[in-house]
């Protein structure tokens, strides 16, 4: 068990069974999985980026990588079907945990002028999504060999039913969300 899961169990369920009331222990939310994603339009024209966030995203997430395609030709973005547009890695267990930690105490306090996470990523079913500008901000990349900074999207999906929900449960486990 993980220092952040031991500290769901032992003080985020209570509370949460307090604040809101629930009857069951399976009504009480909790995260799914973690999500991450590179999105590299302009990986049409080099393959090599690709690799690079491919070889980045991995180092980050502690698993391997997938590259996703296009699933349609767009002519206007010089974009042909399957060709490849960008990278992602879904987490759960342990690892999701690892990286939760790891994003709310080391990575987010390392953006420059960081004065809190909007709280407007939520989608309405309490599912929270961020985005990061500089994939830099995480402890395992070496500033000195990246070509290129690629932004990144991080979406938190939990069973939690409305976004108060959602807010509370991430606020409970360290989120830095704006006052």
């Amino acid at each position: 068990m993980t220092r952040l899961e031991q500290i769901y169990s032992e003080k985020v369920v209570p509370a949460l069974q307090k604040e809101f009331g629930y009857k069951s222990s399976m009504q009480i939310p909790k995260f799914k999985f973690i999500s991450l994603n590179i999105g590299l339009g302009e990986a049409s024209q080099n393959s090599k980026l690709i690799d690079e966030a491919v070889n980045e995203l991995t180092a980050i997430a502690g698993q391997k990588a997938v590259v996703t395609r296009a699933k349609k030709s767009i002519a206007a973005f010089k974009l042909r079907e399957n060709q490849p547009v960008g990278c992602r890695v879904t987490l759960r267990h342990d690892r999701m945990w690892d990286f939760y930690d790891k994003l709310v105490n080391f990575a987010l306090p390392r953006v420059r002028d960081f004065r809190g996470v909007p709280d407007r990523g939520f989608d309405g079913r309490g599912n929270f999504t961020l985005g990061i500008k500089e994939h830099t901000i995480f402890p395992e990349i070496n500033i000195d060999r990246v070509e290129r900074v690629k932004g990144m999207n991080i979406t938190i999906v939990t069973s939690a039913v409305s976004d108060k929900e959602g807010k509370v449960l991430l606020d409970l486990l360290g989120m830095p969300f704006k006052k």
